[in-house]
């Protein structure tokens, strides 16, 4: 049976291709070839094309910049740890915490879930006891009662990890998923967020739509973008008062790499946002 999500299944290539081509150089997950199939590296496939080593990168970025982050919370005592919109995601499944005692809830469309499930028992990969499955459409859902039911403690410390979803919900439910996770004790979030296509310039901005032509071709458009202030204003109304934003001289930042004159411009951001007793900053990460 073909995976539900056309986009979460091309994700999961992505990430098993930089295991292989790049060795996890970004990000090492030791899972990620196995969920994909085995496959991802083979010549000719999709992921190929101009421009797609880029978009592969950046699936290793935002995952490591959100389990880096994960692991901050974790050293200062957080017990629980939410994956929204999971797909074929294996934070769950590698359980990297689970001897610390962190629990993971993966959120993901119940058809998702039950192909997933179905998937990994083909494969041979058991599901941890530190890991449970939450079936909950974002659209549709009360996503506090989905997690409430399965156990998640929303009196407790949590992280949220949310990750290649944003892009594909509207406005109305990006905004009352971050108010909720505003609402948990010593949250944080880190997700990420594409700017208008419109924004992009020359190559880029033909790939940008390219890209959105295929995801809308399967059945999976964008349905927001933004600029940053927009972004950071929803997540100032939502409760956060500590945001960074990372655009792509900050990510270049982040681990290390040059930052040159021509990451200026518009391109993907990864959020990491939390409350504190400060008022509201903003550090738009570029430097």
């Amino acid at each position: 049976m073909e995976c539900p999500s056309i986009t979460a299944w091309r994700v999961a290539r992505h990430r098993a291709r930089h295991q292989l081509l790049e060795k996890g150089a970004v990000f090492a997950d030791p899972l990620a070839v196995l969920i994909s199939g085995g496959d991802s590296a083979q010549p000719g496939m999709e992921e190929d094309a101009p421009g797609e080593k880029n978009f592969r990168l950046f699936m290793a970025i935002r995952s490591r910049i959100a389990e880096d982050r994960l692991a901050a919370a974790v050293r200062r005592g957080v017990p629980q740890a939410v994956v929204l919109g999971a797909g074929l995601d294996t934070l769950g499944l590698r359980s990297p915490h689970g001897k610390d005692g962190l629990v993971v809830f993966e959120v993901d469309r119940p058809a998702m879930q039950d192909w997933k499930r179905g998937h990994i028992a083909r494969l041979g990969i058991a599901a941890p006891d530190t890991l449970t499955f939450v079936p909950a459409d974002f659209e549709r859902d009360d996503l506090v009662d989905c997690l409430v039911h399965a156990g998640f403690d929303p009196d407790r410390p949590a992280f949220f990890s949310w990750l290649g979803v944003v892009p594909y919900l509207g406005r109305d439910s990006i905004e009352k998923i971050l108010r909720f996770v505003a609402t948990i004790p010593d949250a944080e979030i880190v997700f990420d967020y594409g700017e208008p296509v419109e924004n992009y310039d020359g190559d880029r901005r033909k790939l940008m739509e390219e890209r959105a032509h295929f995801v809308s071709s399967v059945g999976e458009p964008w349905l927001s973008r933004f600029i940053p202030a927009d972004m950071h204003d929803i997540l100032r109304k939502a409760g956060f008062n500590h945001v960074t934003d990372y655009d792509r001289a900050g990510i270049s930042a982040y681990f290390g790499w040059p930052v040159r004159q021509s990451m200026s411009g518009a391109g993907p951001h990864v959020i990491d946002a939390y409350m504190d007793g400060y008022e509201m900053q903003i550090l738009f990460c570029c430097v």
